[in-house]
């Protein structure tokens, strides 16, 4: 494995590395320090072993346009895309933490209004990804980012158009049954990885428990190939718990929501897409729960 560049080296001129985020299969993600910005920014770039992969290129270089493309005050921002010396994606620094983080730290759940507030901002944002022909395709706790009462929406490197894709495209545990198959994704694909989002954000579990056999996938693994392949339907189920069985009901883990809420999260995780509820009519449901909010 190629050694990950310290901090205080330049990722590029006037990117000076201040600490190194995170590495997956394909991409490594750093802090930097811009100097043409005066401010820190994140930077996303190929593995120096990966920087022949051109699919991992393409990807990146794909999630750095739309990111550049895009304006939406829920969705980070894409600042520059750089090809020289390297392709490096840069973007906005988000303070704050993950709602995976925040859960962490409360595992009871969070508050009403919290929730309330998330579910309007994450259907904001993927309802301007929707009507630009586009599904973000990995939304999960770890995709978003909550800071002083505003949450937003991160990675958009497996965000495509709606259509068929090869089966596992996503996140296991957080993508949906018709991904998990294959099927014609629309955007009901997106309300079940919400769904997943605000389940976690209220129980303070996930809706489908991590599985032995499975290795999670880092979303940047963006090829249309699937993650690992199955030769029955049977096997295809036993890897993806929610072809297996129903997510528990919110109320099984949490008393104190009101049942319109606790009906709309659990509508979000129904099997049939066409049971899942639009995003607007989510937003409805939330809306009298967010303090200051205007239906």
């Amino acid at each position: 494995m190629s050694a990950v560049l310290e901090a205080g080296k330049h990722l590029a001129p006037g990117l000076r590395i201040i600490e190194h985020l995170s590495r997956t299969r394909r991409l490594d993600t750093f802090e930097v320090w811009s100097e043409e910005r005066v401010c820190s920014c994140v930077a996303k770039t190929l593995r120096p072993d990966r920087r022949t992969d051109e699919r991992a290129r393409a990807a990146l270089e794909r999630e750095g346009r739309l990111l550049i493309d895009l304006a939406h005050p829920h969705i980070v921002r894409g600042y520059e895309l750089l090809t020289e010396p390297q392709l490096i994606a840069v973007m906005e620094t988000l303070d704050g933490e993950t709602v995976a983080h925040l859960v962490d730290r409360q595992p009871d759940g969070l508050p009403l209004e919290d929730l309330a507030w998330l579910a309007i901002h994450l259907s904001s944002a993927l309802r301007y990804l929707h009507r630009h022909g586009l599904l973000h395709l990995d939304v999960k706790p770890s995709n978003v980012v909550a800071d002083g009462g505003r949450a937003k929406l991160i990675d958009l490197s497996l965000a495509r158009p709606p259509g068929r894709y090869a089966p596992g495209v996503g996140t296991w545990c957080n993508l949906s049954p018709e991904q998990a198959r294959g099927d014609e994704l629309g955007r009901p694909a997106d309300v079940w990885g919400l769904g997943t989002v605000l389940y976690e954000a209220a129980t303070g579990d996930a809706a489908f428990d991590d599985h032995e056999s499975w290795t999670d996938a880092p979303s940047d693994e963006a090829s249309d190939a699937p993650a690992r392949t199955w030769d029955t339907a049977d096997q295809l189920a036993a890897g993806y718990p929610q072809l297996e069985r129903p997510a528990p009901s919110v109320a099984a883990h949490r008393g104190d929501l009101p049942p319109g809420v606790v009906d709309a999260i659990d509508a979000c995780l129904s099997a049939a897409p066409a049971d899942r509820p639009t995003l607007a009519e989510l937003t409805d449901a939330l809306t009298p729960h967010a303090p200051g909010a205007r239906g």
